[in-house]
């Protein structure tokens, strides 16, 4: 027998960080804590969860359904234990631990991870970023049926797989919505909830910040887009302190951006904020970019409720939207040239009906009017009297210089108005600008390498369950993310990036794909770790030590 024929090359690439973040967050065992762990079963269920977020962590489009073949090449011993074997991870344990997640509470289960996640690494949550986007599906599924008596938001049923607005831009297709909740320090995940398809943001944030509210032991200030602004949430969530923009369809909303004169607007203050280092001037210190942004402060009250609003004016903004203005101006000439000539050609039996016809013409008209110039009678070739209309267009002035006003601007409105804990106007514009929280966490999940690009699980119980499972793999990416760019930070060295620039802050997508390459060579029992270059080595000691020992360092 050949010295090496029981000796094996397996990959752990990049596979032990994301056990390692697993690990240091206790997935496993909160899982196993509350779902139980049977002495008859091969396999544990936190084990199988570890096991469903090292796959849809690997990038490489492989659904649930080719998972054992996943690990067919890893290293499954060292990453999930040794005495787990590649067939214990079948459909069938997976179905069954998906549905026993799914009876114990998905919402309560994240909130108990994510607690513990913000006590452990210390996550600053002085403000919590709410958001909704959808995921389209494809096929029949059981939910497409009456859904009449629809309960409260925190309501017990699966929810409806269903046509609604779609934000894939797939109308065609049925869907489910993901609401998050994310924090402003490292975009970490607070809470997850499924909802129904054809779910209205409006009606459902109110009451989600109100059962986040009782569900969470700290104090946050929660920062929503337009869809929270209406009478109804605001007087909902009165009791909690939180940052809005105000939709501009509301009366008061268009006369102050209307009507506040640019000169009574005051500068913002620049925020410091280290981003790169320069491999020449390192240290160099760069600032979050203010430049060019104007506020004018208003109290207002509004539902009832004291507030401050907050009318917002972005040079650079006003520029892009001046010039979509001139093009649209530009375009809308066009069409009325072509309409002038069509109206002119046109036969008319009565002047109504040429003037009804105007009427209609400028109703699809926002920027222009055609106003008649002549009305003319004279008769067909079968000697009818018929009236010609000729025309002229005009730009409307009046909405045209509305529009150049309100280029640039939008309102954003807080009920943080007491002295003691009122906020600074560059605070709140960074705050709200951080929105960008929950819309980074929606494209990690949309990438077309994430596990859940498109779904493939039958009924609406196990949909709820993978969004719970990659709320999950956005949980464990974001705060490995925030950590190795802390540890970057407090030590002031960086990595290099994909153009080979030292960063504080690198993607953990791209230490991801540093990591390629790297295996463990198995031989009578003993491990040997093979790539392990010193930049990865580097990499490992900015995090968690629990990654380290996945590649023999601890």
């Amino acid at each position: 027998m050949s010295p090496t024929s029981d000796a094996k090359i397996k990959n752990i690439d990049h596979l032990g960080i994301v056990a390692g973040l697993i690990d240091e967050i206790g997935i496993v065992e909160t899982i196993n804590s509350k779902l139980g762990v049977d002495s008859r079963e091969k396999i544990a269920a936190g084990i199988l969860v570890k096991a469903i977020l090292i796959n849809g962590l690997g990038f490489v489009s492989r659904p649930l359904y080719l998972f054992k073949q996943f690990f067919d090449d890893k290293a499954i011993e060292i990453l999930l234990g040794e005495e787990v074997k590649s067939d214990y991870l079948n459909d069938d344990k997976i179905g069954r631990v998906m549905d026993d997640l799914y009876k114990y509470g998905l919402n309560n289960l994240f909130i108990e991870i994510v607690l513990s996640v913000i006590k452990k690494f210390k996550i600053d949550t002085k403000y919590s970023h709410l958001d909704a986007t959808s995921f389209h599906l494809h096929g029949k599924y059981q939910s497409e049926i009456n859904q009449e008596n629809q309960e409260e938001s925190n309501k017990e049923r699966p929810i409806f797989i269903t046509k609604g607005y779609s934000r894939d831009h797939r109308p065609d297709l049925k869907q489910c919505v993901l609401d998050l909740i994310t924090s402003s320090d490292g975009d970490i995940p607070l809470l997850m909830r499924a909802g129904d398809g054809n779910e209205a943001d409006k009606a459902v944030f109110g009451k989600i910040l109100t059962e986040f509210k009782k569900q969470i032991v700290f104090d946050s200030i929660m920062v929503c887009d337009s869809a929270l602004y209406s009478q109804e949430n605001l007087q909902l969530i009165e009791h909690l302190k939180w940052i809005s923009r105000v939709p501009l369809t509301i009366k008061k909303a268009q006369e102050l951006v209307q009507s506040v004169n640019t000169e009574d607007m005051k500068e913002v203050e620049e925020i410091e904020e280290i981003e790169e280092i320069d491999t020449e001037k390192k240290g160099k210190k760069t600032y979050q970019n203010l430049d060019g942004y104007k506020w004018k402060e208003e109290i207002v009250n509004y539902g009832g409720i004291k507030q401050i609003w907050l009318i917002v004016e972005s040079q650079k903004r006003r520029n892009s939207d001046l010039e979509k203005l001139d093009k649209k101006i530009k375009k809308e000439k066009g069409k009325v040239e072509k309409l002038l000539k069509d109206l002119k050609k046109e036969d008319f039996e009565t002047p109504e009906q040429a003037r009804y016809k105007l009427k209609g013409v400028n109703k699809h008209l926002k920027l222009f009017e055609i106003k008649e110039v002549k009305l003319t009678e004279s008769k067909s070739k079968d000697n009818k009297t018929i009236y010609k209309m000729e025309g002229v267009g005009h730009e409307k002035l009046k909405e045209i210089e509305i529009r150049r006003r309100e280029a640039g601007r939008f309102i954003l409105a807080t009920n943080i108005v007491n002295d003691d804990e009122k906020l600074k106007p560059e605070e709140i514009i960074t705050t709200y600008k951080n929105q960008q929280s929950c819309e980074r966490g929606f494209r990690f999940l949309k990438d077309p390498l994430f596990f859940a690009d498109s779904f493939f699980v039958e009924n609406p119980e196990r949909i709820e369950t993978m969004l719970f499972l990659m709320s999950l793999c956005l949980l464990v990416y974001n705060l490995g993310q925030r950590e190795l760019r802390n540890s970057l930070k407090r030590i002031k060295i960086g990595i290099k990036n994909q153009l080979g620039k030292l960063t504080l802050s690198p993607t953990l997508r791209w230490v991801f794909q540093c990591f390629q390459g790297v295996h463990i060579f198995i031989l009578d029992g003993i491990n040997q770790i093979f790539n392990l270059t010193p930049e990865r080595h580097f990499i490992l000691s900015c995090l968690p030590s629990s990654c380290q020992k996945y590649y023999l360092l601890s």
